[in-house]
C-alpha cells in the first residue's frame, strides 16, 4: 500500500457541481476552495496531455458534462486560469443522465446543450468524447462499439468546430478490443482506475483520482503530496480488495 515513489502527474475526475452529496457530486463551495487552494498551492494544472509530458502536474477533467459545468465549474476555472477537459454524452447533449444502467442514488440532472458547449469550447475548453449514449461498451457488437466510438467525434466537430483527440469510457468499463478501436481514433482515453500518471500506463487505459476521495481535508491540492498519495493508495487497495469479493 506504499505510494509509489515514481515521478507522477494527477488526473482528476469530477462529475457534477451539486448539494445532493451522491458519489459523482461534489459541493460547489467546496469546489470553489479546492480549486483556490490548488492554485495558492503552486502546483501546475495543465491540460490533459500535457500533464501525461510534465510529471508534477494536475489535470481537471469532467465527466458526463452536466449545466451544473458551466454555472459552478468553468466561473472558477477561467477566474482561476486552469484548463479543463468535459468529457461530453453526445446522443444525450441537452437532456439529462437518464440513459441505462444508472445507479442507484444518482441524481437525475440537466446536461448541456450544443449552443452552451459551443460557447464553452469557444472559451478554452477541451472538449471529449463520452460516447454516445453511455453504454457498457464491453458488451457492444463491433458495428455498435465503432458507433459509440466513432459518432461522438463526429457530432463534437460539426456541433462545435472542435476536433476531439480524448475519450473516456462510460463507467470506465473497457475491454482489449474497447481499447484497440479507442486507440484508432482518439490519441488517449481514460478509464476509472484509481492511480497516477508515471509514463507507463497505456494510453488509452489512463488512470485517474476520484474526485470523491478528494471532497474532505485531504482536497486536489494534496493530491500529489506524500500525505495525499498514502490516502490515494489505501483507497485503491481498498477498492481492489472490494472487487476481489464481488468477483470482478
Amino acid at each position: 500500500m506504499d505510494a509509489d515513489p515514481r515521478p507522477t502527474s494527477a488526473l482528476l475526475t469530477f462529475h457534477s457541481l451539486d448539494r445532493t452529496g451522491s458519489v459523482i457530486s461534489f459541493d460547489p463551495e467546496a469546489f470553489r476552495a479546492a480549486m483556490e487552494a490548488l492554485r495558492e498551492a503552486g502546483v501546475a494544472v495543465v491540460g490533459l496531455r500535457e500533464a501525461l509530458r510534465r510529471p508534477g502536474s494536475i489535470a481537471l477533467t469532467f465527466d458526463d458534462a452536466f449545466v451544473n459545468f458551466a454555472e459552478e465549474a468553468w466561473p472558477v476555472l477561467a477566474r482561476l486560469n486552469l484548463p479543463a477537459t468535459l468529457f461530453v454524452v453526445t446522443g444525450h447533449a441537452g437532456g439529462h443522465n437518464d440513459w441505462p444502467r444508472q445507479p442507484s442514488g444518482i441524481p437525475r440532472l440537466p446536461l448541456l446543450d450544443w449552443p452552451r458547449l459551443r460557447e464553452l469550447a469557444a472559451s478554452g475548453v477541451e472538449l471529449g468524447a463520452h460516447s454516445h449514449t453511455h453504454p457498457d461498451l464491453r458488451a457492444l457488437a463491433p458495428a455498435q462499439l465503432l458507433h459509440e466510438l466513432a459518432r461522438p467525434a463526429r457530432i463534437i466537430e460539426e456541433q462545435t468546430g472542435f476536433h476531439p483527440t480524448a475519450y473516456a469510457y462510460p463507467g470506465g468499463l473497457a475491454n482489449s478490443t474497447v481499447r484497440s478501436g479507442t486507440a484508432a481514433l482518439y490519441e488517449v482515453a481514460c478509464g476509472t482506475r484509481l492511480g497516477y500518471w508515471t509514463g507507463r500506463e497505456p494510453l488509452h487505459d489512463l488512470p485517474r483520482l476520484d474526485a470523491y476521495y478528494l471532497r474532505g481535508s485531504l482536497g486536489p491540492a494534496h493530491a500529489l503530496t506524500g500525505r495525499g498519495r498514502r490516502w490515494i493508495a489505501l483507497r485503491a487497495f481498498a477498492r481492489r480488495i472490494r472487487e476481489l469479493l464481488q468477483g470482478r
